[in-house]
């Protein structure tokens, strides 16, 4: 079956504690505290890891985007557990997904009141959340246009133009991108005009984590299988 990304929102209340199997994944804070492994997150940091995890609030609670990488379809990823809500933001399947070795890459793209990246293209698919600001997505024949918490898909292979509105914008993304691109931009100019011109974007990578793993909801709890490489 073709894996899947999804991307969920969970609000964890004071003191708040959720238990997720074994997953790829990243968690990135919107707002709060957060205890994760042996970290302490608060707004705008992010953690990614493929086990086990177990997260708890701080005394001011959390709310979280989620994304989790998974071979079935995307049932059963809310958060069950204490002081939890968690509602499913989007899901996609990942027909475009790079052959070979992968890496989940986290990170933010802002921009300046009225920036624009020109028509690009990226080496894997993805999911971006807006964190701040406006911003317009076009892409094969449509435009969209998102406010702060709306969600998107770019499958990588398919031309983009991304418009923002006139104020501060910047939006979270977690792409699967081949090995070969650990600590590269994995954008591609179409317009050879464009490959020159200033770029109002800025970049932040959280994580470039290799994938090792992974497994359907269905196998949460059972031994897990390597991402194949073929």
């Amino acid at each position: 079956m073709t894996p899947m990304l999804r991307l969920y929102e969970d609000v964890l209340s004071n003191d708040g504690e959720v238990s997720l199997p074994a997953l790829p994944r990243l968690i990135y804070v919107t707002h709060g505290s957060l205890a994760i492994a042996d970290r302490a997150l608060c707004d705008d940091q992010a953690w990614a890891g493929e086990g086990a995890v177990t997260l708890t609030a701080g005394s001011g609670g959390a709310t979280i985007w989620r994304w989790e990488l998974v071979a079935g379809d995307a049932s059963g990823g809310a958060a069950i557990g204490r002081g939890v809500a968690s509602r499913e933001k989007l899901a996609a399947r990942l027909a475009t997904l790079p052959k070979g070795a992968l890496l989940l890459r986290g990170d933010s793209v802002a921009f300046p009141p009225g920036g624009c990246a020109y028509l690009h293209r990226h080496q894997g698919p993805g999911i971006r959340c807006l964190r701040d600001g406006g911003i317009r997505i076009d892409t094969k024949g449509h435009s969209a246009s998102y406010g702060p918490g709306g969600a998107w898909f770019e499958s990588g292979p398919d031309p983009v133009f991304a418009q923002a509105a006139d104020t501060p914008t910047r939006f979270i993304r977690v792409m699967i991108l081949p090995m070969a691109y650990l600590a590269r931009s994995s954008v591609e100019y179409l317009n050879e005009e464009d490959k020159a011109k200033p770029k109002s974007q800025s970049y932040k990578i959280y994580v470039d984590m290799p994938i090792a793993i992974m497994a359907s909801p269905a196998r949460a709890g059972r031994p897990m299988r390597r991402l194949k490489s073929s």
